[in-house]
């Protein structure tokens, strides 16, 4: 017999409603709720073969205005890649192993070469290669021959974190864990410039700057042509900014930027108006790689292990839970972790698979109704003093 003091539960109606709707919620809201993802091999399908599984996890990506998008990975061993998507192509191929090197945290793209930063047990080094030419017909017979890749040599023997290119892409500005040192991407010339504090990604602003993170509170500013370093330039908003490295996400149009403190609460940074109040927060956190496609939007992915898609969509001010990554086009895969992020020539998202046997990811986001696209793509950010 039941205690007088106890309450019997009432049966849940699993045909009610609410629980129609949460099994709808369940079902369609979990994988990638908007726009589609189509997971690309490190290959050319069907014709050559994918970079080995433990040497593939992508780590750093850039693109070209012609469309192709170069990449490097990371693992055991580091390989350099071109990705080709446009017209009768449709391949990822493999420039070559860098060697002595097991990771590659940038690649910046110059006008007839690429630079890409990597890091091995002498500490971070730059090296060179040319860039791939667009390619033909890959449906006819073809041919391919890797081009030398050229190694210039350790930087300052620290490990290098991040790296961008800059100066209408002639130039590749690093840091390393206590240096800002730039390359030319032509003929790989390395200058170490000065002290900063290495730490988390790096962008160029709206107005050419170079900026990162220094210290828990402020970020630097590098001026390629005075090639001066100004510490504690600009103060960061309120957040939680000590928890995890600093990402950045770059529109192409205006040179905003957008990024993340260790919460994930949204912020945008122009160089004449500073950092916009509080944008939104990501449904999971950190963030981690994201992107700005030609429209304004904002897709990026947030959360460890178990990644979400989000965007943040600047003309209604909203941030959406796209849920995880899913490609179902031809073989099914299931993404949880990506390690880079660029905008492609077509306002598509590239995202680098930062996992094992890892792929491109192509994401084409939802086309967004008239009005909102007319709305605009920027947001103006409050004004805040330095």
């Amino acid at each position: 017999m039941l205690a007088m003091s106890e309450k019997i539960r009432p049966r849940y109606d699993v045909k009610s409603p609410a629980a129609q709707a949460r099994r709808d919620e369940i079902t369609n809201g979990t994988f990638t709720q908007e726009g589609t993802l189509v997971a690309f091999p490190t290959c050319l399908p069907g014709a050559t073969i994918p970079i080995t599984a433990d040497e593939s996890r992508i780590t750093a990506l850039d693109c070209v205005a012609d469309g192709l998008v170069y990449g490097g990975t990371s693992g055991r061993a580091v390989h350099l890649f071109a990705g080709l998507f446009h017209g009768p192509t449709g391949a990822v191929l493999n420039m070559g192993t860098v060697r002595d090197a097991d990771q590659c945290v940038a690649i910046g793209c110059g006008k007839t070469r690429l630079a890409a930063c990597v890091n091995g047990l002498g500490g971070g080094r730059v090296v060179t290669t040319p860039l791939e030419t667009r390619g033909y017909d890959f449906i006819q017979e073809w041919g391919y021959t890797r081009k030398p890749i050229q190694d210039h040599g350790p930087v300052n023997g620290e490990r290098i974190v991040h790296a961008v290119a800059a100066n209408e892409r002639t130039s590749l500005i690093g840091i390393t864990s206590s240096k800002l040192f730039t390359t030319d991407i032509e003929d790989g010339k390395t200058t170490v410039v000065g002290d900063v504090n290495g730490h988390g990604k790096i962008a160029v602003g709206s107005q050419g700057g170079l900026f990162g993170q220094d210290g828990p509170d402020h970020l630097w500013r590098f001026d390629l042509g005075l090639m001066t370093i100004q510490r504690h330039a600009i103060k960061l908003p309120a957040g939680a900014w000590d928890k995890t490295p600093l990402q950045w996400a770059r529109n192409g149009e205006s040179g905003l930027l957008y990024t993340a403190d260790g919460d994930g609460t949204l912020f945008s940074f122009d160089e004449t108006r500073g950092f916009s109040s509080a944008l939104g927060r990501t449904p999971l956190s950190p963030v981690g790689p994201m992107a700005v496609t030609h429209d304004g939007r904002v897709f990026g992915f947030c959360g460890d292990e178990m990644a979400n898609m989000f965007c943040f969509n600047p003309a209604r001010g909203t941030v959406k839970n796209l849920g995880v990554a899913i490609s179902v086009i031809e073989r099914r895969r299931y993404g949880y972790a990506f390690g880079a992020a660029v905008t492609g020539r077509d306002g598509q998202i590239i995202f680098g698979e930062d996992d094992s046997l890892g792929h491109v990811w192509l994401y084409f986001p939802s086309i967004q109704p008239a009005k909102n696209f007319a709305a605009g793509a920027t947001v103006a950010p409050a004004k805040q003093s330095s």
